[in-house]
């Protein structure tokens, strides 16, 4: 790879990093074609996009990237993929449901939203991230409680009160 190849690659994956709040970084290494094909089939139907990724060129992209992307750069040895998606939780999800069938992908780690994870260990804890959909839908749930409970017992409280009134005025006519 000539260096003007190798800058212009640099230039596309700081445009990714920058373009992208959710990154993964995962080791497929061992996979073999048809199990990295599968692999790429359940990234594309979770609208998860995965590039494997050479460690050197990445770490300098890290290192032009305006992010800060803290101990992220130090798991960067052998073998790396990179996953970006748009929801927080979506890559996790697809590396803990292809693990059922396989030892791989292992996440080294994970950049979602500013906060950096670092270790496999991590994986459980990436999965039960809420998306920004669910979180603005929880709030939205949680804002219309009340007020359907104050519209329920204006309902009722205004049949009583016209009940009242109709009893009161029939009494004095």
């Amino acid at each position: 790879m000539t260096r003007e190849e190798k800058s212009q690659v640099i230039e596309e994956l700081t445009a990714q990093l920058a373009d992208n709040t959710n990154i993964y970084l995962t080791d497929i290494s061992g996979l073999n074609a048809g199990s990295t094909s599968d692999l790429r089939r359940a990234c594309y139907k979770a609208n998860v996009q995965l590039n494997v990724v050479k460690n050197t060129l990445l770490t300098k992209a890290m290192e032009a990237s305006d992010r800060d992307f803290g101990e992220l750069p130090t798991v960067l040895k052998g073998n790396t993929s990179v996953m970006y998606s748009e929801t927080g939780n979506a890559p996790a999800k697809v590396i803990k449901n292809f693990r059922k069938k396989s030892e791989k992908p292992l996440l080294k780690g994970a950049f979602i939203e500013e906060a950096v994870y670092i270790g496999d260990d991590q994986l459980d804890m990436l999965v039960d991230i809420k998306s920004k959909e669910e979180l603005i839908g929880e709030i939205v749930g949680l804002l219309q409680s009340p007020a359907k409970n104050v519209i329920s017992a204006l309902k009722s409280g205004g049949g009583t009160i016209a009940g009242i009134i109709k009893t009161l005025s029939e009494k004095e006519g």
